[in-house]
C-alpha cells in the first residue's frame, strides 16, 4: 500500500515542521522498504486515523471520527465533514440529520446502521465548522481510499455535492449525477442529497426515496 506509506512520510514531515524544522536534506525513498506502520486491517487503519497529524486540525480536534459500522459492509456512506453535533456527542448519527439518515438506511434500504459503514472525507471537525481547506481534504483522501480498499463495498453513497466532488474530483453539476448509478473505479457510486439539505427542502424527499431504491437495487 504505497500510497499509505506516502501518508506516513507526510505525517512525519508535518511533525518536524510542528517542532520548528524549516528544512531537511534531500533524501530518496526505498521502494523495497517494508514500513511496519502500514495497516493490514481496517482496525489498524482506524488507529492510524485516530492519531493522525497530517494537518492543523490535529491541533484543534476533540477527536477524529474514522468511521462507524461493519468492516464487511456492502454499502459505504460518505459524508463530507464531521458536523458540530457529531463531534460534540462523538456519535455518527446525532441530531435530526443523523436520525433522518438512520431512517433512510433502516426503513428504506432495509439495513441496520451496524451493517453499513459511515465515514467522512474529513475525519476531524473543521475549526468553528468552517469549510475544510483543499490541503485538509487531500490529507484525508488516502485514508478514505484505504478504507474502501479494505471494505470493498458493493456501492458507495455520497451525501451531497461536496462529498461527491471530493471523492471523484468531478466538478459537474450535482443535479446531473444525483440518483444515477456511476461506475467509479471498482465500485458502484450513487450520489444523493444530504439529509441536512432534505430537512431544509422536504419537497425533495420523494426524489430521495427513489434514489434510495436505486441504492437498494445495487445490493
Amino acid at each position: 500500500m504505497k500510497s499509505f506509506q506516502n501518508l506516513i512520510l507526510l505525517q512525519n514531515l508535518y511533525r518536524l515542521k510542528a517542532i520548528g524544522f524549516e528544512y531537511i536534506d534531500h533524501f530518496s525513498l526505498n521502494d523495497n522498504y517494508d514500513d511496519n506502520t502500514t495497516p493490514h486491517t481496517l482496525e489498524e487503519l482506524v488507529k492510524q486515523i485516530q492519531t493522525c497529524h497530517l494537518c492543523d486540525l490535529s491541533k484543534s480536534r476533540r477527536q477524529s471520527m474514522p468511521g462507524f459500522g461493519s468492516s464487511n459492509a456492502r454499502v459505504v456512506i460518505l459524508d463530507y465533514m464531521v458536523s458540530q453535533v457529531q463531534d460534540a456527542n462523538n456519535d455518527y448519527y446525532s441530531g435530526r440529520s443523523g436520525e433522518s439518515l438512520k431512517n433512510m438506511i433502516e426503513k428504506v434500504i432495509g439495513l441496520s446502521i451496524e451493517d453499513v459503514y459511515l465515514t467522512h472525507v474529513i475525519k476531524c471537525k473543521p475549526l468553528q465548522s468552517n469549510h475544510p481547506s483543499s490541503s485538509e481534504v487531500q490529507s484525508c483522501k488516502q485514508y478514505l481510499q484505504a478504507q474502501l480498499d479494505f471494505i470493498k463495498p458493493n456501492v458507495i453513497v455520497t451525501l451531497g455535492a461536496d462529498a461527491y466532488q471530493a471523492l471523484t474530483d468531478d466538478s459537474d453539476n450535482f443535479e446531473n449525477v444525483r440518483g444515477h448509478i456511476i461506475d467509479f473505479k471498482k465500485y458502484k457510486l450513487v450520489p444523493i442529497y444530504h439529509p441536512q439539505f432534505l430537512l431544509r427542502n422536504p419537497e425533495l424527499k420523494k426524489i430521495t426515496l427513489r434514489d434510495l431504491q436505486t441504492i437498494k437495487s445495487c445490493l
